[in-house]
């Protein structure tokens, strides 16, 4: 990267700071870092423009509908507003908003090839921030956050709900991960993000074993 790319990703990077500073914390600066920190990762396998990729890992969270009443255009928009206002190249906000825009679990409704090598890379750093250790821990602090029950043997996930019926699903923090987490190793673009992804859903799976041992297995896992 020259040196203006690298003075715009320090402007964003204190805008984003900015904006996330009030956020919940599986959404915040953290995950901000560790999502970059993943992409960096996956680009030293993958052939990509990097300025793009780092625009996209910073920007992709700025309004996440979940804490914007389900506005899916706020995101797009404020990432559309600040690159314009950096005087950036037309081609360059496109992308970059493209990957702001279709870049979530239901939100993504794009075929592999419709994705650049960059929004591919950026999708799976961010996925990879759901899975494993910090999955877990990120899915439990965000059912904390929305008041759910952690677990109910009585009420089975739902695996093929509509984009509707995620958002608006108040199911026990259990089935979040048969819900969403579980599904997403085999939703990774990349060759090296379905090799990570895979080595944290298995560590998925052991916390789900030992979380039964403890609690009981119920008929539907």
């Amino acid at each position: 990267m020259n040196a203006k790319q690298t003075e715009i990703l320090l402007k964003t990077t204190n805008f984003v700071k900015r904006q996330v500073a009030d956020a919940e914390a599986g959404h915040d600066w953290q995950h901000i870092q560790r999502v970059l920190k993943n992409a960096e990762e996956l680009l030293n396998y993958e052939q990509a423009d990097t300025f793009i990729v780092k625009l996209g890992c910073l920007l992709h969270d700025i309004a996440d509908a979940k804490f914007h009443d389900g506005n899916e255009k706020l995101g797009p928009k404020q990432t559309a507003s600040f690159l314009t206002a950096l005087h950036l190249e037309k081609s360059v906000i496109d992308e970059v908003v493209y990957i702001v825009k279709h870049s979530s679990f239901k939100s993504d409704t794009i075929s592999i090839a419709e994705k650049s090598i960059e929004f591919q890379i950026v999708q799976d750093a961010d996925r990879l921030d759901a899975l494993g250790a910090i999955g877990i821990a990120r899915t439990f602090n965000y059912g904390g956050y929305k008041n759910r029950a952690i677990f109910n043997a009585e009420i089975p996930p739902k695996t093929k709900q509509s984009k509707a019926e995620y958002k608006a699903s108040n199911a026990p923090t259990i089935n979040h991960f048969y819900e969403k987490l579980l599904l997403l190793k085999d939703q990774m673009n990349t060759k090296t993000g379905k090799q990570l992804a895979q080595q944290r859903h298995e560590f998925m799976l052991q916390f789900l074993n030992q979380f039964y041992e403890e609690c009981g297995k119920p008929n539907w896992a």
